[in-house]
């Protein structure tokens, strides 16, 4: 005590910043202590996942999206609703008057909520647009939804009375799908469907409408361990022709409870938390099942895109009563002919000759997957989707293309001949490189051809007729 009280006021100082040296490296050691024993915690916990693991993984997950979202999506044109222009090219660019088959064509766009329609030359006679905030309230599952310019209408086709029904899909958010609504000719809503509805619908002669919803589940199943939740699972749901929806189904709920349920387990590594991905429902009608020895009137058609699965589900028992799967890669738009064949959009199948694109349009015959028609690009006129996209067989046997990454539409003779061809005419620059421009993708289109024309414009279009498959 003596020796403490003699010392001067320097060496004091000295003795205190000593001891204050020592107390941090105690601190800071004590912190990495125990920050290595909480990550060595973490660790066991997720790799035995044992409690909490789930928690600490949705926590994860939550985190990562919730900074995806904050930092990646910012910009309008950096979504993917944008891709590089392939040409300089506007408008219609190739129209053979006598071989197109004439009528209306209806395409929704990537750069909005909106739907366009335009004449075999090109010009617009109609266009429709609603935001996604006009319809938005409290009960919808999206509380906080995207900014309206961060959306667009995925999907939009034309009702029997002439309506629009339109499904909005956002940017940056999951669920992505943000529902439905049909609109009159001034772009008013008629009804609106708030469910989480995605990709694609269909809709029957009496109005009512096929749908896809999706969610997040967290059930398990015991003999696939491999599907852990949370999971964004899909279900086909049917809407009265006001748009209440009056029957719900899981589609993995059927297909795991039906004998294809082994087809669950060839999923890709990304796709178990989004395992089926399913991107089309085309409802099987009465004429439709004439030919189709694989579902009967009132099934719908279904694609599983990563599972690259093809099925046809009964939405009276609630499974799936067949399935198949081919040559095709990252498929869409599987829709049954007259014929009973199925024609469909090949995303990224064809790989024998790169300089023609990744894509093709296939009919097969479903008993034995066997190619009855196709068409794919050439190296001059390159064909490639690697997403989305669709197909429309014409009443004259043509068939209408939507290559949606090229923002691109066109009509194609049974020989492959291209005889009309349309460009979305919406340019904006690339905020990465100026001296590129960007194109908004076209999800979808269909060719108007029968009477609902007539509301549209003077006279309903003269139809080339024939013997279509």
């Amino acid at each position: 005590m003596i020796w403490r009280l003699c010392v001067s006021g320097s060496d004091q100082e000295d003795q205190t910043a000593a001891n204050n040296g020592g107390d941090r490296v105690f601190i800071s050691a004590f912190f990495v202590g125990i920050a290595a024993i909480s990550f060595g915690l973490g660790a066991f916990v997720v790799l035995a996942e044992v409690p909490p693991y789930q928690s600490m993984k949705n926590a994860w997950r939550a985190g990562t999206a919730l900074w995806e979202q904050r930092t990646k999506y910012t910009d309008v044109e950096r979504l993917d609703f944008w891709a590089e222009a392939r040409t300089d090219q506007t408008g219609v660019t190739i129209h053979d008057v006598n071989r197109a088959q004439n009528g209306l064509t209806l395409y929704s766009s990537g750069d909005g909520p909106h739907a366009v329609l335009i004449d075999m030359d090109g010009n617009i006679v109609h266009e429709w647009r609603m935001p996604f905030s006009m319809i938005h309230d409290e009960t919808s599952p999206i509380p906080n939804p995207q900014k309206d310019d961060f959306m667009h209408w995925h999907t939009a086709k034309m009702a029997p009375d002439g309506g629009l029904i339109v499904q909005y899909t956002a940017a940056g958010d999951t669920p992505y799908g943000y529902g439905m609504a049909k609109i009159d000719q001034n772009s008013n809503p008629v009804w609106k469907y708030l469910g989480t509805a995605h990709h694609d619908f269909s809709i029957a002669d009496d109005g009512r409408v096929y749908a896809l919803t999706q969610e997040f589940r967290f059930n398990t199943y015991a003999n696939r361990k491999q599907l852990t939740p949370p999971r964004l699972d899909d279900f086909a749901v049917i809407l009265s022709p006001e748009g209440k929806e009056i029957k719900k189904v899981s589609i993995l709920d059927a297909l795991i409870n039906s004998s294809y349920a082994n087809m669950v387990d060839f999923a890709p590594y990304f796709a178990n938390e989004d395992i089926l991905h399913t991107n089309t429902i085309q409802l099987i009608d009465a004429d439709t099942a004439k030919n189709f020895a694989y579902g009967k009137e009132g099934d719908v058609v279904v694609s599983f895109r990563d599972l690259g699965i093809i099925a046809v589900l009964d939405m009276d028992v609630e499974k799936i009563v067949w399935a198949t799967r081919g040559s095709w890669l990252g498929q869409h738009d599987p829709d049954v002919l007259p014929n009973g064949d199925i024609l469909l959009f090949d995303n990224q199948g064809q790989l024998a000759d790169p300089d023609a694109g990744q894509s093709r349009v296939l009919q097969i015959d479903p008993e034995t997957n066997a190619i009855t028609w196709q068409y794919k690009g050439t190296a001059t006129h390159k064909f490639d989707s690697n997403i989305r996209a669709d197909q429309q067989r014409l009443p004259n046997g043509n068939t209408l293309i939507t290559e949606s990454s090229g923002g691109r539409l066109f009509e194609v003779t049974p020989t492959g001949d291209i005889v009309w061809e349309f460009h979305n005419p919406i340019r904006r620059d690339d905020p990465d490189n100026p001296d590129k421009k960007l194109i908004p993708v076209v999800s979808q289109a269909e060719r108007i051809t029968d009477a609902r024309a007539a509301l549209y414009r003077d006279t309903v279009p003269a139809s080339n007729t024939g013997d279509a498959q």
